[in-house]
């Protein structure tokens, strides 16, 4: 069965969208069969990777107007594109008894298709985030080498407990070594958090900033940047995550 990761986190712009496309991306590099689902709807994930205008997003499943295929990207990877249309999901889903399961019984059938289930949620806690936690087996936040970085995760990790859930792992993104603010923060964060940090951090990369443009993985638009090579030593560390919960 597959594994099913969430990422996620309530602050905007700490490559939450580029970690789901790469990761995912990197597992399916490694002969992993992913499925990538965008539960945002900002949509980036669907736009990052080129996919326009799809006949079916993730808001109709949800809502039980229509049953979605996923859309397949490159070999191994597809997709459950999401839309602008997502906005109204959470005002029509409010009354339905067990909302916070739908995406769950959703994805359910996919789970023995994939080895990965890879889910990018919006940059809040609201339904589509909660749908999206409890149809999870983990969690992982990606969070900027930054000075309020584990203040903010000290804050989300709580809030993720209330609901009887809790963060299986962070990792560092957009990391500069040449600066020792984010060489000091990112030896706090890994002192502090101790397991529950990967290994790998991302490094800032231009190559990540402008796959997207291109609606491709960082692998396929440049394999030979650190960008590339960060999400690749990644993918190896949730893949032993995955099998051994360490």
């Amino acid at each position: 069965m597959g594994k099913i990761i969430t990422i996620a986190n309530f602050k905007g712009g700490v490559g939450k969208t580029t970690s789901a496309i790469n990761i995912g991306s990197g597992l399916s590099r490694r002969r992993k069969k992913v499925l990538l689902v965008d539960m945002d709807p900002q949509y980036n994930l669907t736009q990052s990777l080129g996919i326009t205008d799809p006949q079916q997003t993730i808001y109709q499943a949800l809502t039980n107007k229509a049953q979605i295929k996923p859309i397949e990207k490159t070999k191994g990877l597809d997709v459950l594109p999401s839309s602008l249309e997502l906005i109204r999901a959470e005002i029509e889903l409010s009354g339905e008894l067990k909302r916070e399961y739908i995406l769950s019984n959703i994805i359910a059938p996919f789970k023995p298709i994939y080895d990965f289930i890879i889910i990018d949620c919006p940059p809040s806690l609201g339904l589509l985030t909660l749908n999206s936690f409890f149809a999870s087996d983990y969690i992982y936040i990606p969070i900027e080498a930054e000075y309020l970085a584990l203040k903010g995760y000290t804050i989300l990790n709580e809030a993720i407990n209330k609901i009887g859930l809790e963060i299986d792992k962070v990792f560092i993104t957009k990391y500069d070594s040449r600066k020792i603010l984010n060489r000091n923060i990112t030896e706090s964060i890994k002192e502090n958090l101790g397991h529950k940090a990967f290994k790998t951090v991302i490094r800032d990369n231009i190559s990540l900033a402008e796959a997207p443009a291109k609606g491709v993985d960082i692998f396929t638009y440049n394999d030979k940047c650190n960008g590339a090579q960060d999400y690749f030593y990644l993918t190896k560390e949730v893949i032993s995550h995955c099998k051994t919960g360490k």
